[in-house]
């Protein structure tokens, strides 16, 4: 391929691609600027085309611009939270990677690649600004909506030896104040724990507040945690994080392995010193506050892969509670049951008294992947579908969970394929939509960890679930 069609093929790619290309040459003069570039900053590429970088941005200068600053020290920048304004006045946030180009050792540009999340930013502001409402109890408690709801030990049903074992443990870390690890999959049950040891503690009147790391963006959570300082980024405010709306009280962590390893040091830097400085602030701010993060994997395993820093791990795995998954606990599924019926005929004013044997001799052969959410996902299905009986038969059984039972009875069909008739393709995207849909259940549809667990990247993946109508 000639040198002119491999460049129009690189023009081509550049402007059909998702996330936005922006490249300046080496006095800082912009020579590219994609299509996607102009719908993230609602800009024309004919307004920055041929401009100095600081002539088509306003407040940009040779200091806080990352690609003039790439463009000088010749190392390339992520930059997890930029925002800045646009030609247009309007406020823009993106996650930014810029690198310097070279040509035989010499930069000649810099190129930069963004992600937009302004949206994403805008709804973290309103988010903040909701639990500040929620956590001020004068407003609160007047608020016709507003019920005073927790999880407390009574809730946590079960017999297995490991999961009483499990309980155990906790009780006796409500009576300290030292951080917890909690391990255990999906669904089984982390953060009732986790509030349960909150309300039996000394620290039971002051606030519980719980994050799942993983479902927020890396470049906001900074920000959620430890609060914003006015004029630190444009359209910040003066806001306190989670640790200060917690203070006192406990601050729960869910999946903390997703936080990046620098956002994890700052993290730590809070547990060494009880101190918390907001973004973009000078001053440190005491808190008191108990911390109880959560993995779904094991943290010696995550420690190997380098997601989780190992002094982080040993500062918080004070006290260590394993959640065992149901499949661990097959004994359980009959008082589990029991008391979601009972749970669910008071909401939903049915008189149900039991599963019939058949249903129940399915939930003991099923692996629940989802663990107890998902088993109680399957009683309040069924429980809805229910008109005056009182026993829940396989005909109550929703769709969806006739097709889920149905899959889980015929794993070893699935891979002989004994006297198919359909083409070896036909067959190989058969399973590969079964597979794909069980890895979506066992994720409660989360693509990113769903692909992560099946070795995808979650563009592979969303293009696969379309492809397939999933």
């Amino acid at each position: 391929m000639s040198r002119k069609l491999l460049e129009e093929a690189f023009i081509e790619l550049i402007e059909h691609i998702d996330e936005g290309v922006h490249i300046i040459d080496a006095s800082g003069v912009t020579r590219v600027y994609n299509k996607a570039m102009e719908d993230i900053e609602g800009m024309k590429a004919s307004q920055v085309i041929g401009k100095h970088i600081t002539k088509a941005y306003d407040g940009w200068t040779e200091e806080n611009s990352t690609l003039l600053t790439v463009l000088k020290t010749g190392k390339s920048l992520h930059r997890p939270n930029q925002k800045y304004l646009n030609l247009m006045g309007k406020p823009i946030a993106t996650v930014n990677t810029s690198m310097p180009l070279f040509h035989e050792g010499e930069i000649i540009g810099a190129l930069e690649v963004s992600q937009n999340i302004t949206e994403v930013s805008e709804l973290s502001e309103q988010i903040i600004q909701l639990r500040q409402q929620i956590m001020d109890p004068a407003k609160a408690k007047d608020h016709p909506n507003y019920k005073e709801k927790h999880y407390t030990f009574d809730m946590l049903i079960g017999q297995n030896k490991n999961y009483l074992n499990a309980i155990k443990i906790a009780k006796r870390a409500a009576k300290t104040s030292s951080s917890i690890m909690i391990v255990g999959e999906t669904g089984t049950g982390k953060e009732l724990f986790s509030q349960s040891i909150h309300y039996e503690s000394d620290r039971k009147t002051f606030p519980f507040l719980a994050i799942n790391c993983a479902a927020m963006p890396e470049s906001l959570l900074e920000s959620i945690l430890f609060g914003t300082t006015k004029g630190s980024f444009t359209g910040a405010m003066d806001r306190p994080g989670l640790f200060e709306q917690a203070d006192k009280g406990t601050l729960f962590l869910d999946e903390i392995n997703s936080m990046s390893l620098n956002l994890q040091a700052k993290l730590l830097r809070v547990l060494q010193e009880g101190y918390v400085r907001r973004v973009g602030g000078l001053g440190d701010i005491p808190v008191d506050v108990r911390i109880i993060a959560a993995t779904n994997e094991e943290p010696s395993k995550l420690i190997e892969k380098g997601e989780f820093r190992k002094d982080l791990y040993y500062r918080i795995n004070v006290l260590a509670i394993k959640i065992p998954s149901l499949k661990e606990r097959p004994e359980d599924i009959k008082h589990l049951v029991d008391y979601f019926i009972k749970y669910y005929n008071e909401k939903l004013s049915k008189d149900v008294w039991m599963l019939s044997e058949e249903v129940m001799n399915l939930l003991k052969q099923y692996e629940w992947r989802g663990n107890v959410r998902e088993l109680q996902n399957f009683i309040e299905s069924s429980l809805n579908m229910v008109q005056d009986e009182h026993v829940v038969n396989k005909e109550h059984m929703p769709d969806h969970w006739q097709e889920v039972f149905g899959s889980s009875k015929v794993k070893e069909e699935r891979l002989t394929f004994v006297s198919d008739d359909r083409s070896l393709n036909e067959q190989i995207r058969e399973l590969e939509i079964e597979i794909i849909k069980s890895k979506m259940n066992e994720h409660d549809s989360n693509v990113s960890r769903a692909a992560k667990s099946l070795g995808l990247s979650r563009q592979n993946l969303q293009y696969k679930l379309k492809l397939y109508g999933i």
